[in-house]
This record gives structure tokens, C-alpha cells and sequence, in this order.
């Protein structure tokens, strides 16, 4: 079975509790059974653990996006198509995910206790986090534009996740679209590393960020293509700035 389908089927119990389990049992009468499993603060224990945390992202996912599509005032198609793309969902599991979807866009508001849970569920595997985020960078810029309330949107969603400043401008730089001039920021560097500096953040990056990695954390397969995007960002940046270096 997807995760899509797990997540509507209610596999992994929805033992979730918090808001997340709330707006589940608001969109589909799920009972929230806080008696099987427990998380707090990236700590899991239980049975089904790795599967309680993909299941707690993909709800994120989808009620992020949703509230996110709403921060500047009305959703477009190119948001909802770049949602399901993106995310590769099932045409059998389409109605499902837009029931869930409409729930959480009814308002962009009170979208701080869902980024706040899935933040402390993923406290220790901050990459899944930066994946969910760069998601939602994707969908914010499928209408081709970044939107002043959809900057300040994703810049307290990170806050959310406990990220900085720093490392928010470096996600953004590595799904909002890079310039020359950004390169170095997607490794999180300024234009005066050394060569050396720029190649142990390279490898960090990369060993943090491989797919096999995230998945282990708790991110579902179905999202690898996310993670494939990020990591071919980082190669880019790092190609280029070697082959600038090159050239002086």
C-alpha cells in the first residue's frame, strides 16, 4: 500500500494525536488512539514508529501546502498540478488527499501548530525538514511568482522547524532558483571560502541530504523525487563554483 493510501486508510493509527491527528479526524472522522504510540521531540517509540512518522509527514505535506497555496489570498491550478506532481500522487488516491487538501486551506492562518509538530517529530533528522520545506518553495513558485506573504509564510514554517536565518537563505537558494551570485549560498558559504571549506560542505551536504539517508529517517519513498532535486542542486552548485574557481 502508498503512504498515500495509508495516510487515508488510517495505517499507523492516527496515534499521531496533536493537531495533526485533530484535522484527520475533521476530515475523515478518524479516531485519534494516543495509546499505541508516543512522539515527542524527534523521539519515537513503539511498534510502528518508522510508519507513524511517515505518515505524520505526508499529512504535513499536504496540510502545509494547502495553507501555504492559500498565504496570498487564492489557490491556482499550476499550485494544485505542482502539488501532485511533485509528490506523485495516485489518481485513485486524488479525492482523498483534496478532501484532506480543502480541510486545510479553508484559511492560511493556524498553520504554526502542524509546522511546530512534525517539526519536533523530525528535531534530529533536519534534512527531512529541509525537504518538506523546499516542497513547499516548489509549490509556492509553480504560478511563477513568490508571493511577499508566501516568503513569509515559509520563513516561519522554518522558524517552526527551528531552522535560522542562515539556513533558511539556503534552502532558499537551493529550490527558488539559483543565480550566479547564489551558488555559494546553497552550500551555505560566502564567495570567500577556501577550496577546502567548499568541499567539506559539499560532501556534508550531500551525505546529509542522499535520499537512502532521508528515507531511513523517516521520509516516505513516494518523495524521492524531492530529494533527487536537491541533490542534483547541490552538484550544480558545487560544479559551478569549481568551475569559476577554474577560470581565476
Amino acid at each position: 500500500m502508498s503512504i498515500w493510501g495509508k495516510v487515508i486508510g488510517g495505517v499507523a493509527g492516527f496515534a499521531l494525536g496533536g493537531p495533526i491527528g485533530a484535522l484527520m479526524g475533521a476530515a475523515f472522522g478518524h479516531a485519534v488512539d494516543r495509546s499505541n504510540i508516543h512522539i515527542r521531540r524527534g523521539r519515537v517509540a513503539g511498534p510502528a514508529a518508522v510508519e507513524s512518522k511517515q505518515t505524520a509527514f505526508t499529512i504535513a505535506v499536504i496540510v502545509l501546502n494547502a495553507k501555504m497555496a492559500k498565504a496570498d489570498g487564492h489557490v491556482t491550478r499550476d499550485e494544485v498540478e505542482t502539488f501532485k506532481r511533485i509528490y506523485d500522487i495516485p489518481a485513485g488516491e486524488i479525492d482523498d488527499v483534496g478532501q484532506l487538501w480543502n480541510e486545510a486551506r479553508a484559511d492560511a492562518s493556524g498553520f504554526e501548530p502542524y509546522a511546530r509538530q512534525v517539526g519536533e517529530m523530525f528535531a534530529h533528522d533536519a534534512a527531512v525538514l529541509e525537504s518538506l520545506l523546499g516542497g513547499l518553495f516548489t509549490v509556492a513558485l509553480a504560478d511563477g511568482v513568490l508571493h511577499p506573504n508566501e516568503i513569509d509564510f515559509l520563513r516561519k514554517v522554518a522558524n517552526e522547524f527551528g531552522f535560522d536565518q542562515a539556513r533558511f537563505e539556503r534552502i532558499r537558494a537551493s529550490f527558488a532558483g539559483a543565480d550566479a551570485g547564489e551558488f555559494y549560498e546553497i552550500l551555505g558559504l560566502k564567495p570567500s571560502a577556501s577550496d577546502a571549506a567548499i568541499k567539506k560542505a559539499y560532501r556534508d551536504l550531500i551525505k546529509e541530504n542522499h535520499p537512502d539517508r532521508l528515507i531511513a529517517k523517516g521520509m516516505p519513498q513516494e518523495f524521492i523525487d524531492i530529494a533527487n532535486d536537491k541533490m542534483a542542486t547541490i552538484n550544480n552548485a558545487y560544479d559551478q563554483i569549481e568551475k569559476e574557481r577554474a577560470k581565476s
